[in-house]
C-alpha cells in the first residue's frame, strides 16, 4: 500500500481567522456516497469546527455535497461526522481546548493512500488588529519582492 497523499480541500479562511498553534491528523467516518463525492472534490470546510462530545472528537459544518448518482443512499451534507484519533490525543486536545481562546478547526482534507484524512489545527482566534498586522506584513513582503526583481 502506498501512502500517496492527494489533496481534496483546504480551509484558507481558517488561516485568516486563527493563529494555528499545532496540527493533528485524524481519520473521518464517512459513508460510500460521501467518499465518491470527495473524489469529485465536492467539499467545503469554510465554516467547520470540531468539538469533543462524550470523549469523541466530532466535526461539525463540513459540507460534503450529495453524490449525483447516489439517490437514496445520500446523507445530509451538513451532518456531524466522527473523527478518529487515539484516546491519548483526544485527551490532550481536550485539555488544550479548555484553555481560553483555543478552538479545533479542520484545516484540510486529503486522501492518504485509500483513506480520507482531516488535518485539524489547534487554533487561537485572531483579533482585528492581528489581522491588520498580518496583512501589512504580506503587503511589505510583496513590495520588497517587486523591488528586488526590478519590476516597478
Amino acid at each position: 500500500m502506498s501512502d500517496l497523499i492527494r489533496g481534496i480541500a483546504n480551509n484558507r479562511a481558517a488561516y485568516h481567522e486563527y493563529f494555528v498553534e499545532d496540527k493533528f491528523e485524524a481519520g473521518i467516518e464517512l459513508f460510500g456516497t460521501e467518499v465518491k463525492s470527495l473524489r469529485c472534490g465536492r467539499v467545503n470546510l469554510k465554516d467547520s469546527f470540531c468539538r469533543i462530545d462524550d470523549g469523541e472528537l466530532v466535526a461539525y459544518g463540513i459540507h460534503i455535497s450529495p453524490y449525483e448518482k447516489g439517490n437514496i443512499f445520500n446523507r445530509d451534507p451538513y451532518r456531524a461526522r466522527k473523527l478518529l484519533m487515539h484516546r491519548r490525543e483526544i485527551d490532550r486536545l481536550f485539555g488544550a481546548v479548555g484553555q481560553k481562546g483555543y478552538s479545533l478547526i479542520p484545516l484540510s482534507m486529503y486522501f492518504k493512500g485509500r483513506w480520507v484524512k482531516v488535518e485539524i489545527g489547534l487554533c487561537k482566534g485572531k483579533k482585528l488588529y492581528d489581522k491588520r498586522d498580518v496583512e501589512a506584513e504580506k503587503t511589505a513582503k510583496r513590495e520588497i519582492e517587486r523591488a528586488s526583481k526590478g519590476n516597478y
